[in-house]
């Protein structure tokens, strides 16, 4: 089933959905490096000079150039970025909007003097709008959420990776447990990863702290964490899927924040290089999601289940013949500051593991507290897992979970490591053995 888009049929009128915004994205940009008063200098003495050197596409450059707001709108531009441009011109508000109605600047004011132009005569037309509803047009595919990978993101196992250490003895029990799920994971690969995972202060600092932040851009390269960026390839996204995920998590009233540019640290790129190894280019596509972690208030896993179920939702409306796989990354008990820095609870990691294919729901209650006292002040991030099971088709009935993996180590540097794979409408005939 479609999503609802039927503002697009209001006459005159063009919305500027995650869609647009993609469309537009470097035309806004360019609007917005006009904020300086260098740049607007720059601009008005060689207007072609300063455009081509954006990536623009042509019938962008064309409508600048050509003043035609109604065609820089159709182009993805968003009025109050393209009234930047406007003001670096010397033009009034006024006198864009009287542009794109066909009027002179004064008999727009005119208008807006009288009363501004009346709603009669600009709804939708009914006829138009029933025609919208009655299309039951069936989509040539579906989105389907294939299954679910947990896994820690511990940044001393990409060190490791990198620096050829994954033989030694202190490192090789972890890497021989991630060796049935490379397995796994290439028998049944993806066309796309939806990866939860939180930024440690690299992409997001105490200037901006997004709850939930989707990544819609078209790419996203490595982070520089201090030592420098790791060896690993960047990421391609998914701007098309994303943009579809952001309007229907949006329509159910989750909050977030859409990123069309951000760099991925350890959070995201170790759970990958784990699950594939090591590659010229990662195999799939990737949409981040981040998930502050970092600074309370954080998110409950009651919220977190809530959003993996709207999730679900989200991709399965989708139209086209997807598989998607959900990854939940973070954990296991740790804790990295003050005294009790370095603890490990290996009985509540592995209750942890049992409740999170067993009783999901339940497990979704469990308070911070909990979290905090039992698994450290960074077991926190646990609840990120919670996203991915309550993306699962036996939450609400509809299908069955497999375990095809399940695995627990300790120590990887400061942490433990946990790892799951569940296998989505899949009926179980065999156990997976605990490690």
């Amino acid at each position: 089933m479609s999503l609802d888009k039927t503002y697009k049929l209001v006459p005159g009128t063009t919305i500027f959905d995650a869609e647009q915004s993609a469309k537009g994205y470097h035309l806004n940009q360019f609007c917005m490096s006009l904020m300086t008063a260098e740049n607007r200098e720059f601009y008005l003495a060689d207007e072609r000079a300063y455009l081509d050197a954006w990536p623009l596409r042509e019938e962008q450059k064309q409508a600048l150039l050509d003043r035609d707001l109604n065609a820089a709108l159709r182009e993805g531009g968003n009025i109050y970025f393209l009234a930047k441009w406007g003001a670096t011109l010397g033009l009034s508000f006024q006198q864009m909007a009287g542009s794109m109605t066909g009027m002179t600047e004064q008999e727009y004011r005119k208008m807006m003097v009288s009363g501004g132009r009346s709603v009669a005569g600009n709804r939708i037309d009914h006829a138009v709008l029933e025609a919208a509803y009655a299309d039951t047009a069936k989509p040539a595919g579906q989105a389907t959420i294939t299954g679910a990978v947990f896994t820690s993101h511990v940044p001393a196992i990409g060190v490791a990776m990198d620096q050829r250490k994954t033989d030694e003895p202190y490192w090789q029990p972890i890497f021989e447990g991630y060796d049935a799920s490379r397995r796994w994971e290439k028998e049944n690969l993806p066309d796309v990863i939806f990866l939860v995972y939180n930024d440690h202060a690299t992409s997001f600092d105490l200037s901006l702290i997004p709850t939930f932040a989707l990544g819609t851009g078209a790419a996203y390269n490595p982070a520089d964490e201090g030592y420098g960026p790791r060896p690993v390839p960047g990421i391609e996204g998914d701007p098309d899927l994303a943009a579809h995920i952001a309007h229907s998590l949006i329509t159910d009233d989750f909050d977030l924040t859409l990123v069309n540019e951000m760099t991925v640290d350890h959070g995201l790129t170790v759970p990958l290089s784990l699950m594939f190894g090591e590659v010229e280019k990662w195999p799939c596509k990737v949409i981040p999601f981040h998930v502050n972690v970092v600074q309370y208030p954080v998110p409950s896993g009651a919220r977190c289940f809530k959003l993996g179920r709207a999730l679900r939702k989200a991709i399965e409306s989708y139209d086209k013949p997807l598989k998607i796989q959900v990854w939940g990354t973070g954990g296991m008990s740790h804790q990295l500051q003050g005294p009790r820095a370095g603890l490990i609870n290996r009985e509540w990691d592995n209750a942890f593991l049992d409740k999170l294919v067993e009783d999901p729901v339940g497990l979704s209650q469990t308070p911070h507290l909990e979290y905090v006292e039992e698994a450290g002040s960074e077991g926190i991030e646990l609840v990120m897992w919670l996203i991915a099971r309550g993306a699962m088709s036996d939450i609400d009935g509809s299908g069955e979970v497999e375990v095809k993996r399940r695995f627990y180590h300790v120590p990887a540097s400061n942490t433990a490591v946990g790892h799951l794979i569940l296998e989505n409408n899949a009926r179980a005939q065999t156990s997976a053995v605990k490690e």
